[in-house]
């Protein structure tokens, strides 16, 4: 087993989400909110909406792109963690759920996806 944790890799690819959300002009708010032991990786807020980031990276695509991982299971807890970051700041503004999905495998070229509006919030 090598000495890079999973904790690592995940906070390697929320730096590179990061610094794409600010070349493309967002204002990052927050990083890694937790409520209830669940987590937002990125909050951010583009123009006049916030914007609620889930990062996933993975070192290939072989077995499917990084953002088919965000389920309906985790799409409810980031949802129910955005509840709870909109009522503790007291947030009047347009909300959106975003994904960013990178591949960065050693001998490639890093691949970034920015999914806008991957989901919105339902009724559970």
């Amino acid at each position: 087993m090598n000495n890079t944790s999973t904790y690592n890799i995940g906070k390697q690819g929320e730096d590179l989400a990061t610094e794409f959300l600010e070349k493309q002009g967002y204002r990052i708010l927050e990083r890694n909110f937790v409520h209830n032991k669940k987590e937002i990786d990125i909050i951010a807020q583009d123009k006049n909406t916030i914007v609620f980031v889930e990062v996933k990276e993975r070192a290939t695509d072989i077995f499917g792109e990084p953002f088919e991982a965000v389920n309906l299971r985790k799409q409810k807890r980031i949802i129910n963690v955005a509840d709870s970051y909109i009522r503790k700041h007291n947030i009047d503004l347009e909300s959106r759920f975003d994904i960013i999905s990178i591949v960065k495998s050693p001998n490639e070229e890093t691949k970034i996806l920015h999914i806008k509006d991957a989901f919105t919030p339902i009724m559970f």
